[in-house]
């Protein structure tokens, strides 16, 4: 799919602007915007208004006037091409109004994979989509690659999976309005809500530290081996909005998760880091799972003073009751909480031996 139906003429104009950095939008018509696209982004913006600012950009910097506050602005380059996408969009952030529009494009890891395995015959397609992921996913990612890849490509045509460029949207301080499959890419409807909120040392690493509330409502940084991609932090709001709880208390239909997340979930490798929590001292064997702020927020005032007050744990309650609901997790921790307050010892070796049964012996799992 074209991005941008441009005339010799619009080339010009395009080339002028970024020359003499002119102070007013560079406006484009509807005849010069893939008319799918066009449509889409004419249902939030109206992209021919001077408080709408249309670029075609890959590059971090780029020239728009710090005079203005803009109410929307639109790139429709892909950012699979910028080098820093959190500066781009850090840069965005700054130069639109409190509520203004963001909208932008990406081909997410899955619309990749479609494109290269039908552009190529089988088995050579395959052998192609294996070598590009290695090359464009995983080199970014690595500290050993990371400077050999930016360095032969200037960050271009990485891959970027849906969660990645959500959660990037997130923490550069925008919301999700809507979202849409159109041609290769997938367009996103932003609003400004915040200014940016990101990690400036983010890990892409297999080996991860998450912020959970401990004892005294601390934050502690639990280790774990990661399970999700990169950025899934910043949109647990958004997974929540859309999918809600499934059983057991865990997102329904959660994207964030990868395929060998999935399988060191089922076989529980993803926890054995947090030992290093419990030999800090920050948690115990026994006790209510570390929770992120968002789920915290989700559980009722009592309860939230009541976990507070004592260190969570690395096998928590849910493995002895396995409750479905989110109310019935927040029964089973309030029952373990007020054994533990009366007989700290008892109540976690009790819970310890049948948490182990159940895990062992029933082979119960979360999710």
């Amino acid at each position: 799919m074209r991005e941008l139906k441009i005339s010799k003429d619009i080339i010009i104009r395009y080339h002028i602007f970024n020359e003499l950095n002119k102070s007013h939008p560079f406006v484009m018509n509807k005849e010069e915007i893939d008319n799918n696209v066009y449509k889409y982004i004419t249902n939030f913006v109206n992209p021919e208004s001077s408080k709408t600012n249309i670029i075609s950009s890959n590059r971090t910097q780029f020239d728009i006037d710090n005079k203005i506050n803009y109410e929307a602005i639109i790139n429709l380059h892909r950012i699979n091409d910028i080098r820093r996408i959190n500066k781009f969009m850090e840069n965005i952030n700054t130069k639109l109004l409190n509520g203004g529009k963001f909208i932008c494009c990406a081909e997410t890891k899955n619309l990749r994979k479609e494109r290269i395995l039908k552009k190529f015959i089988r088995p050579f397609n395959y052998i192609y989509y294996i070598l590009d992921f290695i090359f464009k996913r995983i080199f970014p990612k690595l500290p050993i690659t990371k400077k050999i890849y930016f360095f032969l490509t200037q960050g271009r045509n990485r891959v970027l999976s849906k969660t990645e460029v959500l959660g990037r949207i997130y923490s550069c301080g925008f919301e999700i309005i809507s979202e849409k499959k159109i041609g290769s890419f997938y367009y996103f409807i932003t609003k400004k809500i915040k200014d940016p909120v990101f990690d400036n040392s983010p890990t892409y690493g297999p080996f991860i530290k998450l912020k959970r509330i401990g004892k005294d409502n601390k934050l502690i940084k639990v280790y774990k081996l990661r399970t999700m991609h990169p950025y899934s932090e910043y949109i647990q709001d958004y997974v929540y909005k859309r999918n809600n709880l499934d059983k057991g208390g865990k997102f329904k239909d959660d994207f964030r998760i990868s395929t060998i997340g999935k399988i060191f979930r089922k076989l529980w490798i993803d926890e054995l880091p947090m030992f290093i929590n419990v030999f800090k001292g920050e948690m115990k064997i026994v006790g209510v799972r570390p929770l992120s702020e968002h789920y915290f927020n989700l559980y009722p005032e009592t309860l939230r003073t009541m976990r507070t007050k004592y260190k969570p744990g690395l096998i928590p309650p849910f493995y002895v009751d396995m409750p479905d609901t989110l109310d019935d997790i927040i029964a089973s921790e309030l029952k373990y909480l007020s054994s533990y307050k009366r007989s700290p010892f008892k109540t976690d070796l009790s819970y310890f031996v049948r948490a182990l049964y159940n895990i062992i012996i029933k082979r119960k799992r979360s999710k």
